[in-house]
């Protein structure tokens, strides 16, 4: 019942912030489509020191929304919020560290070509004595709701004998476990990284406890929306060949 109450309450929240989606620049006439994202997934989206929106994502999409000469308007909304804006029509895309699996184009999710690839990886207390999945047997493990890092979890918990919490959003995760009321917590693993660098989180990442990669997509759930798609992954293709992806990369990753 709480899970179902959470997103009807992101629906609400996420209608609240539109009027409608793909609206009309007036001065120029052209289609301005609206784009969804989280607000807190270092370094793919997030605000910096000068309270701007910045991120992997964030340039990412600016870049191939020149290279393709369409419109966008960027709303933060959060994960949760931004997918249930995406799905009621309220928003054209999402763009969030979304990673590709079957479960959501089953459920009818549309993606573009992989951006980013990225593995899930248990994290836990720096001081913890945890090196393997055996170690949280009797433990409670905090995970992020509809991430790939929850599936993650969840595809071990019976074997390794632990539980699972979910949270809304990583820094609410993250102090699940920092508190000690968590044993570990699953997040994406260059996320997790930059976490631990520039926030001085007193977390780390054991050896070992990591899933196989997956990609990241841009992503769409109205097939009206397709031409949008297909700008996303043309100007992805030429982002890569012009260098201008990569130097955004190393902009956030070195």
């Amino acid at each position: 019942m709480k899970k179902v109450l959470s997103v009807v309450l992101a629906v609400v929240a996420a209608a609240s912030l539109f009027t409608g989606c793909s609206k009309k620049d007036k001065a120029a006439g052209k289609k301005v489509w609206i784009v969804a994202t989280d607000t807190v997934f270092r370094p793919f989206e997030y605000t910096n020191e000068k309270n701007e929106f910045v991120g992997i994502d964030v340039d990412v999409l600016a870049a191939i929304a020149k290279d393709q000469g369409f419109d966008y308007e960027l709303q933060s909304l959060g994960w949760d919020a931004g997918v249930a804006a995406v799905q009621v029509g309220q928003a054209d895309a999402l763009i969030a560290g979304a990673t590709i699996k079957q479960e959501r184009i089953d459920s009818g999710w549309i993606f573009s070509d992989g951006y980013y690839d990225a593995t899930q990886t248990f994290v836990v207390t720096k001081d913890s004595s945890i090196a393997s999945f055996a170690d949280l047997a009797g433990k409670n493990v905090a995970v992020k709701n509809g991430t790939a890092g929850a599936d993650f979890a969840n595809s071990l918990k019976d074997k390794y004998g632990f539980k699972v919490t979910v949270f809304e959003d990583s820094p609410t995760m993250y102090q699940d476990v920092i508190l000690g009321n968590s044993a570990a917590c699953v997040e994406d693993t260059p996320i997790m990284a930059d976490n631990i660098k520039t926030g001085g989180l007193a977390l780390k990442i054991p050896a070992g406890m990591e899933s196989a990669g997956a990609p990241y997509g841009f992503a769409i759930m109205n097939k009206a929306n397709q031409p949008l798609l297909d700008m996303f992954n043309a100007g992805l293709k030429n982002i890569k060949e012009n260098g201008t992806y990569q130097a955004i990369l190393d902009k956030y990753l070195k």
